[in-house]
């Protein structure tokens, strides 16, 4: 059995490298996609597919809209959704991805610090775990082979 998962969270730093690096190192079978991980990419996709907008709001709605197809269409092939809230960042997008995976009746893994515990009770009482750490996600995934 291969699973699917789809890694949501921010996009600045290297957890997706470190849950792909640790996940191939145990030999999971796994396959992981997620959002676009250019951030210019993902904020010109719009213009580089319809061409130049007429203003920054029409900008962000038409790379909006291509975003989130491709969300979607990724999610949806998924078996499984891990959605990590860092500390630095805004988690906006995190928040959507964790709700539509929830809303999709997809399994959710939510990684956040235990210092956002509180912001984030409501959303980890629906996950189906809440972990604090990558390593714990891993085990997480590593138990569902055993």
């Amino acid at each position: 059995m291969r699973l699917t998962v789809y890694l949501a969270g921010e996009i600045h730093s290297s957890w997706r490298d470190e849950i792909k690096k640790k996940s191939l190192a145990l030999d999971l079978p796994i396959d992981f996609v997620g959002p676009m991980e250019d951030h210019d990419r993902s904020d010109n996709i719009g213009e580089e597919i319809l061409g130049e907008q007429p203003g920054a709001v029409f900008k962000d709605a038409a790379a909006s809209s291509f975003n989130n197809l491709r969300t979607s269409v990724l999610m949806e092939k998924s078996d499984l959704v891990i959605a990590l809230f860092g500390e630095q960042y805004k988690q906006w997008n995190t928040a959507m991805d964790a709700s539509a995976a929830l809303a999709s009746h997809k399994p959710l893994i939510v990684i956040r610090p235990e210092k956002l515990h509180h912001p984030l009770k409501e959303l980890s009482q629906k996950a189906n775990a809440t972990v604090e750490t990558c390593d714990q996600a891993i085990k997480a995934l590593s138990y569902i082979f055993d």
